[in-house]
């Protein structure tokens, strides 16, 4: 436990910056949440001044304490504290911003916006998955690294509504699960929600609950700052368990007439009630003023971790340049040649086998090179490893206290996955990837959606990607899945029609330090088409001429994945009736609408299109243009083997050749 910072100035007094500038902040943009603030700040104040490991001078400190506020709502708990710490970017005028256009304190914290802000959060229990595999991925870092180099907790803020989610409980399971012990949730235990108390809907023992799941449990008085330091201390010490701390809080407390109700959770207090919050705390100050021997403390909690980072810094020294990178960015230009280096190799030696695969299976050979590769790449499955192809020989399981390995089962727990894998990347050093159906997809699509908000890269492999995948059935056949997730801003979706394409979409996925990826993979065995792949990545433009004419054409067939082979059938069977077909191949829509009109046009040619996708027509528009037909489904697929499926439902290459001859008659 650290020394609290100037003696002459009390926890009340540091307490209370917080709640005066949260509700000045609150009225003055007549927008926000202000009863979280005032209600956590003696625990946020306890927490920052005597725990916390953190240099707000240096707020990329590898070895920091992370911070994730789950009940991201109360946000100005978390602006107040970087500005009265003396985080860069922070100061009193984005505090008195708060909630206006292009301003760093957001409603709700976004990632990026401004140092000091972890992760983005908001819609609840996001947050709890984050700082599961922020811990997870302190214990995978510690055990490459050493005490000396990796040696830190993740603390979270929770409400009442962030246990409330379904994801609260996968992410609070896996984590007892494996006895992530540097894990500490601090819950405001409020007993309020947006419509009045939370009894209105939940009664739960949620001590009960998380010791069930192998958690530590304590619960205090929110208010009481020796009892939260005897809490947090005592959690610090439980190595082989996670921990929670119910901190039973007064919702707005301080607002006399207002204070323990909902009133306060997501509206300004009103100058009355600030008038009569003031004299009730005693705080005797402008609105955005903090005295200075009030804020001189705080800026020394911020700085009083300094004497830590120069020892961290003196250990990492004596770490090879390669290695102290690697703490941050597994990717370096080292390993980015040597991930281009591997790929080649690959694509060739597909080239020379010729085999028809899954591109389940491609990939799997594909990791199964790139593993030793990349430092730091991690894999993992919800339950799901021996279909979806993410394990290879390379990999060593993470098991329950023990975190040398490089391969994670997170059990059917696809949204809390998800939630982690963003935490992984978000912690640094790690580039997260994992498996499960595309179907299911729609269980972490929050996550999957929250990796593109931070830019994250993260890697989703999702298999079995069509009606292909056969006799289960139309509850495990993805049909609007791919149109959804393309919806998705600054996610690239990736669905390669061979082995070939396979390798080069891994290529990009790893080298994509902003964008998270969805690999889209079959079930069922596809033909080589890329027999003679050529050095650089074709994938890369998000789409390209596969088979082109001489001479001109009649009409372009789009495909994507499993349905380009069809296409390659059906432009042979054109070119049999004197009919001059192009193939183009169209593994990331993404990619290809970042490219310049010049080539677009050059790829998707001025003729006529028939594009095939066993899923869905939407979004097929923008491609085909107002005369172009699409082949594929129009509503949920059934059981049945999949050669028998793709007759059913008029996904042959027939299908197209009729459609093209159609549109060229």
């Amino acid at each position: 436990m650290q020394d609290q910072p100037l003696a002459d100035v009390t926890h009340k007094d540091m307490a209370n910056a917080i709640r005066a500038l949260a509700m000045d902040a609150v009225q003055k943009a007549n927008s926000g949440h202000p009863g979280m603030p005032m209600g956590m700040a003696d625990v946020a104040t306890v927490l920052f001044t005597q725990f916390l490991k953190f240099d707000a001078t240096h707020p990329d400190w590898p070895d920091r304490d992370r911070f994730v506020l789950s009940a991201g709502h109360g946000s100005m708990l978390l602006y107040a504290l970087l500005y009265l710490t003396g985080y860069p970017e922070m100061d009193i005028g984005e505090i008195e911003r708060f909630r206006q256009l292009g301003a760093a304190t957001a409603g709700h914290p976004e990632y990026g916006h401004a140092p000091g802000i972890e992760t983005t959060t908001g819609p609840l229990g996001q947050g709890i998955g984050n700082a599961v595999g922020m811990a997870l991925a302190e214990r995978l870092q510690n055990a490459h690294y050493g005490d000396d180099i990796v040696s830190h907790f993740t603390y979270c803020i929770a409400g009442d509504g962030c246990l409330m989610e379904g994801i609260s409980q996968e992410a609070i399971s896996f984590a007892g699960h494996l006895k992530l012990g540097r894990l500490i949730v601090l819950f405001d235990d409020n007993q309020i929600s947006i419509d009045g108390p939370t009894d209105l809907a939940v009664t739960d023992d949620q001590l009960q609950r998380f010791s069930a799941s192998g958690w530590h449990t304590a619960a205090v008085d929110g208010h009481d700052p020796q009892a939260v330091a005897l809490a947090i201390e005592n959690a610090r010490n439980v190595t082989d368990q996670p921990s929670i701390i119910a901190c039973r809080t007064v919702i707005g407390y301080g607002a006399p007439n207002k204070q323990g109700t909902s009133s306060t959770h997501g509206a300004p207090l009103g100058d009355e009630e600030i008038a009569g919050a003031r004299e009730e705390l005693g705080w005797f100050h402008a609105p955005f003023v903090v005295p200075y021997d009030i804020l001189a403390a705080w800026r020394e909690a911020g700085a009083q971790n300094r004497a830590a980072f120069e020892r961290w810094t003196d250990a990492a020294d004596k770490l090879d340049a390669a290695a102290r990178e690697h703490l941050v960015d597994p990717v370096d230009m080292k390993v980015a040649a040597a991930i281009s280096e591997t790929i080649a190799r690959i694509k060739a030696d597909f080239a020379a086998e010729g085999a028809k695969l899954a591109t389940r299976q491609s990939s799997q050979k594909v990791l199964e090179c790139l593993v030793p590769v990349v430092p730091g790449l991690i894999g993992g499955s919800a339950d799901l490893t021996g279909s979806v192809g993410t394990l290879t020989k390379q990999h060593s399981a993470v098991k329950t206290g023990d975190f040398a390995g490089n391969y994670i089962h997170y059990g059917v727990r696809e949204h809390a996955m998800g939630a982690a894998l963003n935490g992984m990347a978000l912690h640094g050093g790690i580039v997260p990837y994992a498996g499960t159906f595309l179907v299911f997809s729609d269980y972490c699509r929050p996550s999957i959606r929250w990796s593109a908000l931070m830019g994250q890269r993260v890697v989703y492999v999702m298999t079995h990607d069509s009606i292909g995948l056969g006799e289960d059935g139309p509850t495990h056949q993805p049909v609007e899945q791919l149109a959804a997730l393309r919806a998705i801003p600054g996610l690239n979706v990736m669905r390669p029609a061979d082995s070939v394409e396979c390798a080069e979409c891994w290529d990009i996925a790893l080298k994509s330090k902003t964008t998270p990826t969805i690999m889209t993979l079959t079930r069922q065995g596809l033909p080589l088409l890329r027999t003679a792949p050529t050095g650089h990545n074709l994938c890369a433009k998000g789409a390209y001429v596969l088979i082109e004419t001489e001479g001109g054409r009649d009409v372009t067939l789009l495909a994507t994945g499993s349905e380009v082979s069809l296409a390659v059938e059906a432009a042979k069977a054109l070119g049999g009736e004197g009919i001059k077909a192009a193939v183009v191949s169209m593994p990331c829509w993404e990619l290809f609408d970042a490219q310049d009109t010049g080539y677009q046009e050059a790829v998707l040619g001025s003729g006529p299109r028939v594009a095939v996708e066993a899923a869905v027509e939407f979004g097929w528009q923008k491609w085909l243009g107002p005369n172009g037909i699409f082949i594929g489904m129009r509503g949920f697929g059934a059981s049945g083997p999949a050669g028998e499926l793709y007759k059913h439902f008029g996904i042959t290459p027939e299908a197209v050749v009729a459609a093209a001859r159609g549109l060229i008659v």
